[in-house]
């Protein structure tokens, strides 16, 4: 959906709609970052307090994630848009002072520390993610999708036979998993699990998976499907045509 899209249909829906609309994309986005770096709860108010960028509790991001949270202050918006700047600009300037202020979150950071990015390639700032929440502004075409639990499975499928190429596991293994480019040993081994067919990510796995699995498709194939909606899309379209085999 593009901005003239949602303008139009901000005169057609109700206010109430829309803030549960905006807090379905904000769970999503929160969902997705946390995701992305295996990070808990804990992750971002640690680098908030660390280095004094605003104030946001653990709850607070549980309940963003969770869709749960109707009411958050501004601080909290401050707070996450700092952070994702900081992180945006890399661990090195800040690596001296969390050192010495927080070890074990450095060390966190250190394993895994992707920002938010918006199409522009710019870090989402503390007026974007407001909107976001409030329903005034669609998310980043990069994160505008939604995986349903009941899909899933037949998603996981896709993949593996989409990534394999009519190949076994053992033939393919070590061209896909050098085309997956994430680095955490967790994430690896759940991929490689999928990929050999010994388990299925579930929907929350998926969301937060699904820009990495995107890299790994230009990888490995010739396609033109350069955004990760588009992907999405087809991957849909391939789990039709798996079960009609």
């Amino acid at each position: 959906m593009d901005v003239n899209d949602l303008q139009r249909d901000l005169v057609g829906i109700g206010f109430r709609a829309r803030l549960s609309d905006g807090r379905r994309a904000m769970a999503h986005l929160i969902h997705v970052w946390h995701e992305r770096n295996g990070w808990t709860h804990k992750v971002l108010p640690a680098l908030a307090e660390c280095l004094d960028l605003g104030r946001v509790h653990s709850s607070q991001i549980s309940n963003l994630r969770n869709g749960k949270l109707s009411s958050p202050g501004p601080e909290v918006f401050l707070a996450l848009a700092q952070a994702n700047q900081l992180l945006h600009k890399g661990i090195e300037p800040i690596r001296e002072h969390i050192a010495n202020a927080h070890p074990e979150l450095l060390k966190v950071l250190l394993e895994s520390a992707i920002p938010l990015e918006g199409d522009n390639g710019e870090p989402i700032g503390a007026g974007e993610f407001f909107e976001i929440f409030l329903g005034l502004m669609p998310l980043p075409s990069c994160f505008d999708w939604f995986i349903e639990d009941e899909e899933a499975i037949g998603l996981s499928a896709a993949l593996a036979d989409l990534f394999c190429q009519g190949m076994t596991w053992r033939q393919c293994r070590q061209k896909v998993m050098a085309a997956y480019s994430v680095h955490k040993p967790l994430r690896r081994e759940r991929f490689a699990q999928v990929m050999a067919g010994l388990r299925d990510y579930n929907a929350i796995e998926l969301d937060g998976e699904l820009l990495d699995l995107h890299k790994t498709y230009l990888i490995l194939s010739d396609g033109n499907l350069t955004s990760t909606d588009l992907f999405l899309k087809d991957l849909r379209a391939h789990v039709k045509s798996l079960n009609n085999k």
